[in-house]
């Protein structure tokens, strides 16, 4: 059996255009092209390897000259033009590989059999593969015979890279541009040759295959042969990852766990488990950033068609994608990309592998993406909030705020008509409202915070006299004109508050971002702009992060709708003591003498010299 044994291939190469995989732009021009006997003399196919260029050109060679074509178009493989192709007996289909044809005197010969009559069939058709490889010369010579051809001759020329190929050949071609094939073409034209084959196969078995093979059908045939061996028949998804030497997807996975729960030393031994296995580093990193790219697929499910995994992943991607932050994924992103970028020169690849991964263990702390984070900074910077709602006993009057002081109002006991003949309100006490959180509605903070009053309807419910309800006005004009003084920004306030928030970040530990901050000033620029002047580009880059955080705190500060800029200015200062004057060694040692006469009295006492 072993020597009538052909490799895939082969044995399932297209034979028919509906055969091809993945081509039905290609097949059905053809077709209609012989159906219309609209046959040009020269065609060029080109596109990436293992794709149907040659197979296609063979089908097309063998139907032009099928004496019975079906209704399809399609060759009948009956008749002996059929026979004696299908024997690779034809005389009428010559098929040359440029590679090692490639030179002038190769092409004069190719020139010489063009101009001799065909044979039995109605076409010769010449089938030149990888015809880029042909020297400038021998393009120039087939220039002429190409473009003028005698009219039984048609030529079909094939090649992976039409960028090498002359203009002018170009210009006298048909030209059809194969595309590489889908991923879910190949799984289904290989699980169609597994079934004939009597082959077990697991469909996310022959998408790795088919992913793997990079839509080149050849390559997939190819492995799916060594995996069938491998595996005796049974081709599974492990043994298929172990087989092609690839991480599957549940190491990424943990290896992704640890780096949101921010356990180096998991995600260090997870490194290593993949290292002792024989994978390289930079196969680790790339199977990493197409790992973190299918996670920010998942977010959006519009863009559930560029999954390209297993069916059996896709739910776990989902489930993964709702416990990561979309921010985590893009910086993450970003962190790969560079360790990849910088793989190749890097002394100590390992070295290289465990910083990237030790980076993105304490991504999480320097992106300050998801509203719960937001709203926990500006918490600990010290937005102000507002007191919890007391109860307000009938002979006394309560304190708005804690920040502001409000007269305190006498109660007045006045024949009133009573309120509960009035509209009732909605609560019983005086509530001072809590301003919402910044990170939510940013535009709330600059609404004055107002107390609503109230009493409690029904039976036994306490009555308040019109002397309590001016009492109430009085703190509320009180609380107003104390916020209304705060609207008009000055540098010493916002000064102030600057260096507040500074101290809250101090305070977070966020030791990165303190330590950018002290770089930084702040000028106002009224009405309602401040701005935040860097001294350099890096510390720019920390500003602009922060701008959306120092809108809402300064709002909430000043209880002004406030405008945050940011601006790159060097302080000239600074810049000027950085600027060392290069003194001379004499120019040196006058200067020490004039600070230490005792030294020039050594100098000249031990009969010395200044070095120059």
């Amino acid at each position: 059996m072993s020597e009538n044994y052909i490799v895939s291939a082969r044995k399932y190469r297209p034979q028919t255009f509906d055969t091809v995989v993945g081509q039905e732009h290609i097949t059905t021009t053809l077709k209609n092209a012989i159906k219309h006997q609209h046959l040009a003399h020269a065609y060029l196919f080109c596109g990436p390897r293992g794709v149907g260029k040659t197979s296609c050109a063979r089908i097309f060679a063998k139907t032009i000259n099928c004496e019975n074509p079906t209704a399809d178009m399609e060759a009948c493989n009956s008749c002996p033009t059929c026979i004696r192709f299908n024997e690779n007996a034809s005389l009428d289909v010559i098929e040359l590989d440029a590679a090692s044809n490639n030179s002038v005197d190769d092409i004069r010969e190719l020139i010489t059999k063009v101009r001799v009559g065909r044979g039995e069939s109605k076409y010769r058709v010449y089938i030149i593969d990888e015809v880029h490889m042909l020297s400038g010369s021998a393009f120039n010579a087939f220039l002429k015979t190409l473009e003028e051809p005698p009219p039984h001759a048609i030529f079909i020329l094939a090649t992976t890279e039409k960028h090498k190929i002359l203009p002018t050949i170009l210009s006298r071609c048909q030209i059809f541009d194969f595309k590489r094939i889908t991923t879910h073409d190949i799984v289904n034209h290989l699980h169609s040759i597994a079934t004939k084959e009597g082959v077990i196969a697991q469909e996310a078995g022959l998408h790795v295959i088919a992913q793997k093979s990079e839509g080149c059908m050849r390559d997939a045939l190819s492995m799916l042969d060594r995996i069938v061996s491998f595996t005796n028949g049974m081709l599974t998804y492990q043994a298929t990852m172990e087989h092609l030497n690839l991480l599957d997807a549940d190491f990424y996975f943990k290896l992704t766990d640890h780096l949101l729960s921010q356990n180096v030393s998991d995600a260090l031994l997870q490194l290593d488990s993949a290292l002792e296995r024989g994978f390289e580093g930079d196969v680790i990193i790339e199977g990493l950033a197409e790992h973190m790219r299918n996670l920010l697929l998942c977010k959006d499910p519009r863009m559930a068609r560029l999954l390209d995994v297993p069916n059996d992943h896709k739910p776990v991607y989902n489930e993964k994608a709702n416990q990561t932050p979309p921010s985590f994924i893009i910086s993450a992103l970003n962190v790969i990309n560079d360790s990849e970028l910088n793989y190749k020169n890097a002394t100590n690849k390992r070295l290289h592998v465990e910083m990237c991964l030790i980076r993105l263990c304490y991504l999480l702390q320097a992106t300050s993406a998801s509203a719960d984070d937001v709203k926990k900074n500006s918490d600990t910077i010290g937005i102000p909030v507002i007191a919890a709602p007391q109860s307000i006993p009938a002979a006394h009057t309560s304190q708005v705020n804690s920040s502001y002081e409000a007269p305190v109002a006498k109660q007045e006991r006045v024949a009133e008509p009573e309120l509960d003949k009035m509209p009732q309100p909605a609560a019983s006490n005086l509530v001072a409202e809590a301003p919402p959180s910044p990170s939510l509605i940013p535009n709330s903070v600059n609404a004055t915070p107002k107390p609503t009053y109230n009493t409690p309807g029904g039976n036994g419910g306490k009555r308040i006299s019109k002397g309590l309800i001016d009492g109430l006005d009085d703190e509320i004009k009180a609380l107003e004109a104390t916020v209304n003084e705060k609207r008009e920004l000055n540098q010493p306030m916002v000064a102030q508050l600057w260096e507040q928030f500074r101290q809250g970040i101090k305070d977070m530990n966020r030791s990165a971002l303190y330590a950018q901050l002290l770089f930084m000033n702040v000028e106002v620029a009224p009405p309602d702009e401040i701005r935040i002047i860097c001294p350099t580009d890096f510390t720019h880059t920390y500003a602009r992060e922060q701008r959306n955080v120092l809108i809402d705190y300064f709002r909430e500060k000043t209880g002004v709708g406030v405008r945050i800029t940011t601006e790159v200015r060097e302080d000239k200062s600074v810049v000027q003591e950085q600027q060392v004057t290069v003194l001379s060694k004499q120019e040196v040692f006058d200067a020490m003498a004039q600070k230490n006469p005792q030294l020039a009295r050594l100098r000249d006492g031990l009969n010395l010299q200044v070095e120059f």
